[in-house]
């Protein structure tokens, strides 16, 4: 049929069912007709932005194109202006003659292809694409085309900032290129799945680098000069003290790029050549939680993690070094937890990202709020679920172990390297054994593998060390890193977690009661059937998902 309205195509097609079509509906008219049926889905989590537009593209009869892979011709994206491309969210991707392809969220939308035509004096012929991936897209390849000439006009205009007084200086830094300079930073920064960004002064050039996968990548050099005016105009906009130059300080801001609000923490570490800034990209409650089927466990691994998660009242852990992913776990398990019969209250520091639904307490050391000030006064306020952001000393780890002894459940971080470790700091710092025992549901520890790009893995057969370390007999196939534009030329494409969860059976209970070394929880734990960081990664390996590399730079024990 032609004209059946795209919700009832949806449910005749099984991707939603009647019951959340008519949620939609309620949604959209809660909001006047101000959101389109397509985000309130996508909103919802009824469907993904991508499997809803190939959805529309086939009741529309239009052609679906994944941007993310697609070759986009920097010719054609030049025929549209940027401003025309942003107010429509329309990108050009290629041209045929004189026939120019244009990707749209909204194909039937023949006033925005009439706009187009006038412009660029060409027949446009549209084809559809998720919003996200066109906003990307844009930003990616009309902010790439200006960077040089931000940093020339700077260069240009700026040779004598470097001299400038304090007061001057806090005018001259609102120039247009230099406020530029800094937001393309953090777009492309953003744009390239970076979660931080380095601007490291030297003596005749700036260097700034991105962390992406884990590792730091080169995004450009400036010249020294720029040096000065950028760092100025990143402490202004975090709210630091742009006079203050000798002592390090922390800021935040927040910046919309491509649609969604980035949290900005900013960090200033004065140098021998000036300020080295780091800065910290966070995404705020705009994007949505990850749900626990979504951390990359596996089938067993999930099943003891949604096992501890239905013990009511207890201490579960989460432990691994920096960055290896332990908030998100924490979040998941919240975003599981949090219903509304229940009085869920975290503390952290920082707060990484707001969600609904649930009280977050910020700590603040200056003012007394430390993680065992606030414990103290979250007890008093009833909570069902607390979530500690980290154990940093005895007296945190005393009180969150005592509150789940009350009969609380309590979330946590350690920084430890495994699972069986965790539980010897917890005796270490001063809780008793006994109590442990008592009080702890499990231990989950994790790091964060590269995922190998699936389009340039290169194959190869295993040598007999490689074996050893695997734990297999036989040479099988596996795959190193290649290097392709797909993956930036690093061979890898995202990361996903491993997990080693030690569930406190009776037995590993009464090994701790009994004040047990590492070696002994971790026997009988893998007796239990919990499977090693190790084990989880080399499987990773043999399954072709990482490489062997990986699995020594994340695993390997002297």
């Amino acid at each position: 049929m032609r004209n059946e309205r795209i919700g009832d195509y949806l449910v005749n097609q099984g991707h939603i069912t009647p019951e959340q079509l008519q949620k939609v509906l309620e949604a959209q008219r809660e909001s006047n007709g101000s959101k389109k049926f397509g985000d309130l889905v996508v909103e919802l989590g009824f469907m993904s932005e991508v499997l809803f537009t190939k959805a529309l593209a086939e009741k529309l009869h239009v052609k679906y194109v994944d941007l993310e892979s697609f070759d986009i011709d920097a010719e054609a994206v030049q025929k549209v202006p940027e401003a025309l491309a942003r107010k429509h969210t329309v990108i050009a991707i290629a041209v045929t003659g004189k026939r120019l392809t244009v990707a749209t969220n909204d194909p039937v939308n023949f006033v925005v292809l009439e706009d187009i035509k006038v412009s660029t004096g060409m027949d446009t012929m549209p084809v559809l694409a998720t919003t996200s991936a066109i906003n990307k897209a844009i930003g990616k390849n009309y902010s790439m085309q200006n960077v040089d000439s931000v940093v020339d006009s700077i260069t240009a205009m700026n040779n004598d900032l470097g001299s400038t007084e304090d007061e001057e200086s806090k005018d001259r830094v609102e120039s247009a290129p230099i406020v530029k300079l800094a937001t393309t930073i953090i777009e492309n920064s953003y744009r390239a799945d970076a979660t931080d960004i380095h601007i490291e002064p030297f003596k005749t050039y700036t260097r700034i680098r991105i962390r992406v996968n884990g590792d730091l990548v080169e995004l450009m050099n400036i010249s020294s000069a720029v040096h000065s005016a950028l760092a100025t105009r990143l402490k202004l906009i975090s709210g630091m003290n742009i006079a203050e130059k000798r002592i390090p300080q922390d800021g935040r801001f927040t910046q919309v790029v491509d649609g969604t609000t980035l949290d900005v923490r900013v960090s200033s570490l004065p140098m021998v050549n000036g300020e080295k800034i780091v800065i910290r990209i966070l995404s705020t409650g705009q994007i949505a939680l990850r749900k626990i089927t979504d951390l990359g466990m596996s089938e067993y691994n999930y099943q003891l993690f949604e096992s501890m998660l239905r013990v009511p009242h207890g201490v579960i852990l989460v432990t691994g070094p920096t960055g290896s992913g332990k908030t998100t776990t924490l979040y998941a398990a919240l975003g599981e937890l949090a219903k509304p019969n229940v009085n869920v209250i975290t503390v952290e520091d920082p707060v990484e990202k707001a969600i609904d639904g649930i009280n977050q307490c910020q700590v603040n050391a200056k003012a007394g709020m430390t993680f065992a000030a606030a414990l103290r006064s979250i007890l008093r306020q009833d909570p069902d679920i607390v979530m500690v952001g980290e154990m940093r000393d005895s007296e945190t780890a005393d009180i969150g172990i005592r509150a789940a002894i009350t009969g609380h459940l309590v979330l946590s971080t350690l920084h430890t390297n495994d699972a069986a470790s965790t539980v010897v700091r917890l005796i270490d710092m001063g809780v008793a054994p006994y109590m442990v025992a008592t009080s702890l549901i499990g231990v989950i520890a994790q790091r964060l593998v590269k995922v190998l790009c699936p389009e340039c893995k290169v194959p190869r057969m295993t040598t007999e060390e490689e074996n050893d370390l695997l734990g297999i007999e036989s040479s099988i196939q596996i795959f190193d890193a290649g290097g392709c534009p797909m993956c930036n030329n690093t061979g890898y494409r995202g990361r996903t977690a491993i997990h080693e969860i030690i569930h406190c059976t009776a037995k590993v209970s009464s090994i701790i009661a009994a004040g047990g070394g590492k070696e002994e929880i971790e026997e009988a734990a893998r007796a239990n059937g919990t499977k090693l960081l190790r084990d989880n990664a080399a499987q990773l390996c043999i399954q072709g998902k990482t490489s062997i590399d990986e699995v020594v730079r994340t695993t390997f024990t002297v």
